[in-house]
């Protein structure tokens, strides 16, 4: 060192310290598992669907006057209208929103196979669930075998899809989801078990009336009548099982 020069101190480098080992994992375990995380959250949500033939116009004469008639003597029941459509139900779901373009993809391929368009059906009779004091009635269509194929195709070509149950937020509803049923959740939770196969039970809704009128009409003699499909739709459900939004009309071919 000269005498007289003054000097600058020398500054020691920053030294980096390496992060801990444990740091590191979690890290890693961090990075690993968020898009799985996201990808769980996103899955997480249900909807409620109805895989169903539209009936032609004699059918939906028949179903509306049916619904007229609950109408007048349960003016608390629902008009069968644009969110309320006549539908026969051919299998209902919970399936993974995610998954939707893949049920419609795959219902449409059955239903192309199967051209339900060409087919007679045949209403037979009133129905009606209990659920005391009232009742959601419908009219019969005749179980024939080509309905049962058809159901039997449908269920095994969304059952990839499908999820146990669903929460009322899986159905349509302007009421929040205080409208839905918690029979209609289980029902459709267990629709392959207690709706499918021997006790499948094809028919259009009409309404809701009191168990008392509902056993009258009943009782009355009922004048069967044949009609067709139109088409098909997947729906998502509402309150009572009513078809209340369409999700995919489903053009088939003849």
């Amino acid at each position: 060192m000269m005498h007289g020069v003054p000097t600058s101190p020398v500054k020691s480098r920053p030294r980096h310290r390496r992060p801990p080992a444990l740091f590191l994992v979690c890290l890693g375990l961090a990075l690993a598992l968020g898009p799985i995380h996201s990808a769980a959250a996103k899955s997480d949500s249900v909807t409620a669907i109805d895989i169903a033939l539209e009936p032609d116009a004699t059918m939906l004469q028949h179903a509306k006057d049916a619904n007229a008639r609950l109408l007048k003597s349960f003016p608390k029941g629902f008009a069968l209208d644009e969110t309320h459509h006549p539908h026969v139900t051919l299998l209902q779901q919970f399936v993974r929103t995610d998954d939707l373009d893949e049920v419609y993809a795959a219902a449409t391929a059955v239903l192309n196979k199967e051209k339900p368009t060409t087919w007679t059906l045949k209403a037979i009779k009133y129905y009606y669930i209990p659920s005391p004091p009232v009742g959601l009635a419908g009219i019969v269509v005749e179980p024939t075998d080509d309905l049962h194929r058809l159901q039997d195709e449908l269920i095994a070509a969304v059952k990839p899809y499908t999820v146990k149950t669903g929460p009322p937020a899986a159905f349509f509803s302007e009421d929040g989801g205080r409208d839905i049923q918690k029979s209609l959740i289980e029902y459709v939770a267990g629709f392959t078990k207690v709706a499918a196969g021997e006790h499948f039970n094809p028919h259009v809704t009409i309404g809701v009336g009191t168990e008392a009128y509902l056993n009258k009409m009943l009782a009355e003699p009922f004048d069967s009548f044949t009609f067709s499909a139109t088409g098909a739709s997947v729906y998502q459900l509402g309150t009572f099982g009513t078809a209340r939004k369409e999700l995919k009309a489903i053009s088939l071919t003849p």
